[in-house]
């Protein structure tokens, strides 16, 4: 595997197609994105800045964030800091992009092993099909072929009984049992959009308009302690889901996110036309990202 690609603009085959994918799978940006062309809040989608895309994968050998990441170092992402989330039992990184108007990267693993023995039999009986780490045999000098990857199964269409007792423990693992390296979600940039609509709170009264369903866990605004990352989601979409033998049920599929990062104190001298991405907050905030993973969890998406 490479260490360093010479052509990242390879990058954007790969980002692109996870986007195509994305949109056509979840109605609401599509629906989002209307409305703020139908606003004049923006001439095209490009006007938007993508704050992070997201992925889930499981923490077992072969896979997990020491397999995923391989792909995303290999075209200039730096691993940035790691986050615990114990109730969940998952751990994260994220990861600084290459070029400015590249998306962070925003990687979750579960911990397996912290769970039941039932549920992890249930994820080994899946996972242990992939014998060597994936990543290993990507041509990274092809970004049809990584697109190709990031949207292929890795293990045999789970059963519908598999799927529903995992949910009862572990609505993470049901969700990536199922979905594998689907892009979980998406994040626009409020802060760059015009007076109005440049904060999480108003933007959230724009989509409430619209008929967007939010996600409330721990208040549909999330705010990081020093007050410098604010954060909303959109409640995941219901798709209709065809397991093994053909049985169907309606399962989360993904969502929205939307995030507002502000100036950092010591640039709040600089004028507007100043200001770029490394002037705000960067980074993460682990009590914001542990309820905005409820987004795909039923006490959201049954309300």
């Amino acid at each position: 595997m490479p260490a360093s690609l010479q052509n990242i603009e390879k990058l954007d085959i790969i980002l692109n197609g996870l986007m195509r994918r994305y949109k056509k799978r979840v109605p609401d940006v599509r629906k989002i994105l209307d409305a703020m062309a139908s606003e004049k809040i923006i001439e095209t989608p490009d006007d938007i800045e993508n704050d992070h895309i997201a992925f889930r994968t499981m923490g077992v050998p072969q896979l997990g964030v020491s397999s995923f990441e391989k792909i995303f170092l290999a075209y200039g992402y730096k691993k940035r800091d790691h986050y615990f989330f114990e109730g969940k039992k998952l751990d994260a990184w994220w990861y600084s992009p290459p070029r400015e108007r590249d998306p962070r990267i925003f990687v979750s693993e579960l911990r397996v092993g912290d769970l039941s023995e039932e549920s992890q039999r249930i994820i080994k009986s899946y996972t242990d099909e992939v014998l060597h780490d994936p990543a290993d045999n990507l041509d990274l000098n092809d970004g049809e072929a990584v697109d190709q990857f990031l949207h292929a199964p890795l293990w045999r269409t789970p059963t519908l009984s598999d799927y529903l007792t995992l949910l009862k423990e572990s609505e993470y693992a049901a969700w990536v049992i199922y979905n594998r390296y689907y892009l979980n979600h998406f994040t626009i940039s409020v802060h760059n959009l015009p007076k109005g609509y440049n904060t999480v709170a108003d933007f959230n009264v724009f989509l409430e308009k619209q008929g967007i369903t939010l996600n409330t866990a721990g208040g549909k605004i999330k705010t990081s302690p020093d007050g410098g990352l604010i954060q909303s989601a959109t409640v995941a979409e219901m798709i209709e889901a065809e397991f093994a033998c053909g049985e169907k049920y309606k399962i989360s599929g993904s969502y929205v996110e939307f995030a507002e990062r502000r100036v950092l104190p010591h640039f709040s001298d600089l004028s507007t036309p100043e200001i770029s991405r490394k002037h705000r907050r960067d980074g993460f905030e682990a009590a914001n990202a542990d309820k905005i993973f409820e987004s795909t969890y039923t006490t959201q998406t049954g309300k």
